[in-house]
């Protein structure tokens, strides 16, 4: 059963589990599940979603009932209108916070559609380096392997932007096979279990596209992400 983290009679809001895909993908055509579909069948009612999460990313999806709400809020999207901040563990230590103002070519979305054009889009995340942690585990050249938690807030809204922002400052999120370091993935996978993506969705800000309140949707990171955070000491981060 998903956890429904908000609902009200125009929106709901759920904690979308890291490896579920939102909707029925080209991309992957053997998956049987979707977050639509289940919600769908959950609460009894049918469901549009306002935004995407990638399969491998967590947290907080948003769900609207009327065509006209999800209008409304895709276009606060568009127009960089709601605050999305997420969490991370990454490769390395990045400087303490920072900027990422780096365009980002178009992508495949989620359904498999092919992007018609090559250009570039601007695209732009500010980070902030919440915890550090070394490793006695000897994965590159050194004896030692370092990692980071670290916030993610992304000001523009591109197709993988924070996977490819973070692999554009030399810090890759840990678990992610594209854009990501093999060995260090698989490194997480044999000491700590953990082999999903470590990126997810901790909270979405807006305004209420009907009533005009402000909402704040938050969602803390869970299952192997939450056990990785309790190992290596980082749940108060």
């Amino acid at each position: 059963m998903l956890e429904i983290l908000y609902r009200d009679e125009h929106l709901i809001a759920i904690d979308k589990p890291a490896g579920l895909l939102v909707h029925r993908s080209d991309l992957d055509r053997h998956e049987t599940r979707f977050a639509v579909q289940l919600l769908r069948d959950q609460i009894g009612r049918r469901v549009q979603p306002v935004h995407r999460l990638d399969k491998g990313t967590s947290g907080v999806l948003l769900f609207a009932f009327e065509a006209d709400t999800t209008r409304r809020l895709g276009e606060a999207f568009e127009r960089n209108e709601v605050g999305k901040r997420y969490r991370a563990v990454v490769r390395g230590w990045p400087p303490q916070s920072g900027r990422i103002d780096h365009a980002l070519s178009r992508e495949s979305d989620e359904a498999g559609a092919a992007a018609r054009t090559l250009t570039t889009q601007p695209a732009i995340t500010d980070y902030r380096r919440l915890a550090t942690i070394e490793l006695p585990f000897s994965v590159d050249r050194y004896p030692s392997s370092r990692y980071a938690l670290v916030a993610l807030e992304p000001l523009t809204g591109r197709r993988h932007q924070l996977r490819r922002h973070m692999k554009h400052i030399a810090h890759p999120i840990i678990g992610d096979a594209t854009h990501g370091k093999g060995r260090h993935n698989r490194l997480f996978q044999a000491q700590f279990g953990c082999d999903r993506l470590l990126l997810a969705c901790e909270s979405l800000r807006f305004r209420h596209p009907v009533t005009g309140v402000p909402i704040c949707i938050d969602a803390a990171p869970g299952d192997q992400f939450a056990e990785l955070l309790r190992r290596f000491g980082w749940s108060a981060a």
